[in-house]
């Protein structure tokens, strides 16, 4: 498992789309398999599960997506799986860590106050 957190500054809903079309862009094969939103005094929260096959692995990868909004303050996890053929641990991971990377550089843009 490959894994990002961070603090994230500007609008939730912006954020939320450029980190969508850059799992979608990233890979032909990529796609979002469940999505859920959740709205409370405030607080915003939107949960992404995306899933694409790995070339490399030879098998499917997922990326899951938390993005929450409270006081003011944005926070991402995004997390990777799959992409391992071991049966009692894990091996050839590079699957799980390119999926990240599809995102790595919307996260980076948007952790800076200046964006």
């Amino acid at each position: 498992m490959a894994k990002i957190q961070s603090e994230l500054y500007g609008d939730f809903d912006m954020i939320l789309n450029a980190i969508h079309n850059a799992v979608i862009g990233g890979s032909m094969s990529a796609s979002l398999e469940e999505s859920s939103d959740f709205y409370e005094n405030g607080a915003r929260c939107a949960v992404r599960v995306y899933e694409r096959y790995s070339w490399l692995g030879k098998n499917r990868v997922s990326l899951s997506l938390t993005l929450f909004q409270a006081n003011g303050r944005v926070y991402i996890s995004a997390a990777t799986t799959g992409g391992s053929q071991a049966v009692f641990f894990k091996i050839n991971t590079l699957g799980e860590h390119s999926f990240l990377e599809t995102v790595r550089d919307v996260i980076d843009a948007f952790s800076y106050r200046g964006y």
